[in-house]
């Protein structure tokens, strides 16, 4: 390491020190140089008729050194008195001087992390907004799949105007999956599994490109559900129009109309969240 590496790594520790110890030394300094000045002989020093030869008389003779005011009541005329003066002056401005750089310092990191919150902050209200522009499409999409999954989850004969779907059905509830749903408003001839498994589809894109679109790092939980929702899409068997109602099926509509509300509920939270706060709306 070269002598220049080494001072500015001295200078990066000197810098790093809080101000408070280096306004600690300085006022440490006037107490100790006082007792050395009372243990000088008193004809070191020119000393005005009256003053004060005790350690109070040389405590404010220490004041007035370190501080460089120079009265000139006590004058140092011995080369010993000459030699300790001098030197409290000098670690008396060595000190301040290192006490002003560890402000400037301090006011530097400061500054650097209001900026970095600031950019944070931006960086959080840009990405609700990217979000928030996105939630109405999100929840169309969720609410047609959780619409299709309580067609396939519910027989014909069963159905109402409600639409209320059945956490606790059976492989038996599914019977007419492959049956048009007779929805409102779906007027196809498609089954219903089948038209489930198209919005699955839809919905498992938009999700799985929405990650791409929107830092949902800001939204751990929102993440972590739209990666299962995906995941589970993408593990489920093929359904053709002659599949039977399986097991797999079965656990694949329970697992993702879970996370569907969930998603739904983390949707509304954010979007009727007026902070801004990205944070406060991920809990």
């Amino acid at each position: 390491m070269t002598i220049s590496d080494r001072l500015k790594h001295f200078w990066h520790v000197i810098s790093n020190v809080r101000p408070i110890f280096w306004i600690t030394l300085y006022i440490a300094l006037v107490p100790i140089f006082a007792v050395i000045y009372m243990w000088l002989p008193d004809t070191q020093f020119r000393i005005p008729d009256g003053g004060a030869v005790d350690y109070s008389g040389w405590l404010y003779y220490s004041i007035v050194t370190i501080t460089t005011l120079g009265f000139g009541d006590y004058t140092p005329t011995g080369h010993a008195a000459q030699w300790v003066t001098a030197l409290e002056v000098m670690l008396g401005l060595i000190t301040i001087g290192f006490f002003l750089n560890a402000v400037g310092s301090m006011k530097s990191e400061n500054d650097v992390e209001t900026e970095v919150q600031r950019r944070k902050r931006l960086h959080d209200l840009t990405e609700k907004e990217k979000l928030v522009r996105n939630i109405p499409v999100i929840l169309h999409k969720l609410n047609k799949f959780l619409s299709y999954c309580y067609a396939v989850t519910t027989p014909l004969d069963q159905r109402s105007t409600q639409m209320e779907y059945n956490s606790t059905f059976t492989l038996d509830d599914m019977r007419d999956m492959n049956k048009p749903s007779g929805l409102p408003g779906d007027y196809s001839s498609r089954s219903a599994v089948g038209t489930l498994m198209a919005y699955s589809a839809s919905l498992s894109i938009y999700l799985d490109t929405l990650q791409s679109r929107v830092d949902l790092a800001l939204w751990p939980q929102l993440l972590e559900d739209c990666f299962a929702f995906v995941a589970n899409y993408q593990m489920v068997d093929p359904v053709t129009s002659d599949s039977k109602p399986t097991e797999d099926l079965a656990q694949y509509i329970r697992n993702n109309v879970k996370l569907s509300r969930d998603i739904e509920t983390t949707l509304t939270i954010i979007a009727n969240d007026k902070s801004g706060n990205a944070a406060a709306s991920s809990e």
